[in-house]
């Protein structure tokens, strides 16, 4: 003990100066948000409302057309209508999540409008932001109830080419798998700044140097795996398309829809 410096033996009394990381929290639940969604949408069963996905993907198609050149307000609240009907036959988390997109979007919409409002024309603000609605909400339904796989494999049976789906399908493999990365760096980042740390946002540059090269890494190599399993950029079909009785039920609707609007559409 006599031989050890005295600094070794003062008790240590260091109390760091409190920093803020707002931006760094934010980032960490904002990564978090997108994660859980893109999980949550592959866990969904594969018959929400009994329908099969090709049906499901060719009408929401044909709806959103439809309500962009329909003239007629009436098609519009009729096709609101319908709409909310079918969201009231899912969960109330999901119901929830899907309204808040719809309207944020249809009030964005409203603003956008608002000068056409001043100048006397209010029926197409509120023809417009109707439309964005209801097409906000079409879309939404149909991420909600049905799964990524069957989405991919209902654009393979209306021959969408093959590249498209293969970028579709890496990409939100690729967001799950890079943001799985980018949240283990900002969580390093925020347990290695102690105290009043001056140099975090100039770490962020640091940070996305890293997950470039990193996602560079993974295109990499994930060629090299696809062409050591003989991938050619295909995609076959192995699963039987089968027809039910909710799928009649479903096309009777749509048609009713369409001829709603042919009725309607242009008056």
């Amino acid at each position: 003990m006599e031989n050890m410096p005295g600094w070794l033996l003062k008790e240590e009394k260091y109390i760091p100066r409190p920093d803020r990381d707002t931006f760094i929290n934010k980032s960490i639940l904002s990564l978090l948000s997108i994660l859980s969604r893109i999980r949550n949408q592959s866990g969904y069963k594969e018959d929400r409302f009994y329908v099969n996905a090709v049906f499901k993907v060719a009408f929401t198609f044909m709806l959103v057309l439809l309500l962009s050149i329909s003239g007629s307000f009436t098609f519009v609240i009729i096709i609101n209508v319908y709409l909310l009907i079918i969201l009231s036959l899912m969960q109330a988390e999901e119901i929830i999540k899907i309204l808040r997109v719809s309207i944020v979007m249809s009030l964005f919409t409203f603003v956008i409008m608002l000068p056409a409002v001043f100048w006397g024309n209010s029926y197409s603000g509120v023809m417009i932001t109707s439309k964005v609605f209801a097409s906000v909400t079409a879309v939404n339904i149909l991420s909600r109830s049905t799964r990524w796989n069957s989405i991919t494999s209902a654009l393979k049976r209306f021959f969408v080419p093959d590249i498209f789906i293969l970028v579709l399908d890496i990409t939100i493999k690729y967001i799950a798998m890079l943001g799985d990365f980018s949240l283990n760096l900002l969580y390093s980042l925020k347990l290695r700044s102690i105290g009043r740390n001056r140099g975090k946002y100039a770490s962020l540059s640091g940070i996305a140097g890293t997950l470039f090269i990193k996602s560079k890494e993974m295109a990499e190599e994930m060629y090299s795996a696809m062409e050591c399993r003989g991938f050619t950029g295909e995609y076959h079909i192995y699963n039987k398309f089968r027809f039910s009785f909710a799928d009649l039920i479903y096309i009777i609707i749509n048609s009713g829809i369409l001829f709603t609007f042919v009725y309607l559409g242009r008056i």
